[in-house]
């Protein structure tokens, strides 16, 4: 036990000595302002394309697992290194063990759609029962993290009138879940439109979300103007 504490240490408060020198205290600044959930203390402010390419080097490492499972995370920066270092997994039940093991820690939209494991993609069968689960969860990020995986893998050739259906049921107050279910809506629509538009016309979502996938839809260049002009009728007013 004392040897593998030490090990856990070792590694962890490397990574953090790592992330501070890559720190960048402007680019911390302006991450905060798009992230109201985050303790502006936990940012330590690294740059995007820094984390993903340590992220390659620490998801090489045969001691990454000490870091993965040494939660919860002190910093921000953590989780999105966590986040980026489940992308690079190549064996599927491995990386939906470490995705289910974190995703009670995800505190954030930005580390929460962070996660898109490339292994995901050769595995759509198991993937499926497995988005059933998480959208059944109570909690924000591993919903939100469902949905965005419904909308990520199964819009295109895999997809069936079943899923914006479960979508669909969806009632949450979050935000940031409801913010997702537009965005699914409004990439459904540009994906799926004919099977995806009766959802709008009939009204399937609350208000707020109905409206938002609308704007959402009228903003994207994947839209007809024609498509675009029909949504905008199909708003609710207030």
């Amino acid at each position: 036990m004392v040897t593998n504490y030490k090990m856990i240490q070792n590694i962890c408060e490397e990574i953090k000595k790592e992330l501070f020198d890559m720190q960048d205290t402007a680019y911390g600044e302006f991450q905060c302002k798009l992230m109201p959930t985050v303790e502006k203390d936990s940012v330590i402010g690294v740059r995007t394309p820094e984390l993903k390419k340590y992220a390659k080097v620490i998801a090489k490492r045969i001691d990454a697992d000490e870091f993965l499972h040494d939660l919860p995370h002190k910093y921000y920066d953590e989780n999105q290194l966590h986040g980026f270092i489940l992308c690079e997994m190549k064996d599927y039940d491995k990386c939906m063990e470490e995705v289910n093991r974190f995703l009670p820690y995800v505190d954030n939209w930005a580390t929460c759609d962070t996660m898109l494991p490339k292994v995901f993609k050769k595995h759509h069968t198991e993937l499926l029962e497995q988005i059933s689960i998480w959208l059944k969860s109570d909690k924000t990020y591993t919903l939100r993290f469902g949905i965005k995986m419904l909308m990520n893998h199964f819009l295109d050739e895999d997809f069936a009138l079943e899923y914006p259906t479960m979508v669909s049921k969806i009632r949450s107050d979050e935000y940031y879940v409801n913010m997702m279910i537009a965005w699914y809506f409004a990439t459904a629509l540009a994906k799926q439109y004919d099977a995806v538009l009766p959802f709008i016309e009939k009204r399937t979502l609350d208000v707020w979300t109905h409206n938002k996938s609308i704007q959402k839809s009228v903003e994207s260049y994947r839209i007809t103007n024609e498509q675009k002009e029909y949504l905008k009728s199909l708003k609710i007013k207030k």
